[in-house]
């Protein structure tokens, strides 16, 4: 069985979700505008280094908190 972490669910077309299936780490990012995006990883620092490009503070359309909710959701997995 694998355990399934929400990271942000904003609706059901904005959300970001993590399956961890052993050591593998899956990324699933579903968007209003791209769809749904899936990412492998192999370990949590190469999905945290995926996480912190992926949501750069000067690119982020949000706010520093939730930038940071969501950076430390995923460093608590």
């Amino acid at each position: 069985m694998f355990k399934k972490h929400t990271i942000y669910k904003r609706d059901k077309y904005n959300m970001l979700t993590v399956e961890v299936q052993g050591k593998t780490l899956i990324v699933r990012e579903i968007s209003d505008q791209w769809g749904e995006e899936c990412h492998t990883f192999v370990s949590r620092p190469e999905m945290i280094h995926w996480a912190e490009n992926r949501f750069r503070a000067e690119a982020f359309d949000g706010s520093d908190e939730e930038r940071e909710q969501i950076l430390t959701a995923l460093k608590s997995i």
